[in-house]
């Protein structure tokens, strides 16, 4: 499928392969279309620094490798993704390099910080493609009802305030308690 972008008010065909090759800032490539992402505010970019911070620290802590990105882009089943956090192994940084313009899988473990604006069903959507691209454990950051869901393929984890979330899978050991990164 191919959509048609306004650039300078001229029009252009942008396909999955444009996208992969260049993606517009803040966007993703979704079932033909570019699709914006929108929604975020100052406790979704709070969130995200600093869930970065930690993921970041731990994996260099105990010498784990890899890189933590916030908002790269990656291919997911047929689709182009934009995760809010994103950590990728040293194998697979190996494999890719860290200049890529967009991850050809989805990264191993992956966070979205969900917005007021974020329908459920897009959300669980983006999910699945994650997890058929090569995702082991996602985490789907609620600020405003201060939730935090960890989903594998074998499992899905609620975590409320007073709680502590762990990774399941990728960076093993890692924990924060729900409070401090909602804070």
């Amino acid at each position: 499928m191919v959509t048609t972008t306004e650039v300078s008010n001229v029009s252009k065909v942008f396909t999955l392969e444009d996208y992969m090759l260049n993606p517009p800032d803040n966007t993703e490539w979704v079932d033909g279309e570019l699709v914006e992402k929108n929604g975020s505010t100052a406790k979704h970019g709070r969130t995200q620094s600093r869930l970065s911070y930690y993921w970041g620290n731990y994996m260099n802590s105990n010498n784990l490798g890899g890189e933590v990105y916030i908002s790269a882009d990656c291919r997911t089943v047929g689709r182009g993704r934009c995760p809010d956090v994103a950590y990728l192994t040293t194998e697979l940084l190996t494999q890719y390099g860290n200049n890529f313009t967009v991850l050809p899988q989805s990264f191993p473990l992956i966070a979205e910080i969900i917005s007021p604006t974020d329908k459920a069903e897009e959300v669980f959507t983006k999910v699945r493609e994650y997890l058929e691209s090569g995702c082991q454990e996602i985490w789907l950051i609620f600020p405003d009802s201060q939730w935090v869901l960890v989903i594998t393929q074998q499992q899905q984890k609620l975590f409320n305030l007073g709680d502590v979330v762990s990774t399941q899978i990728m960076l093993p050991g890692f924990s924060v308690t729900v409070d401090e990164l909602l804070a």
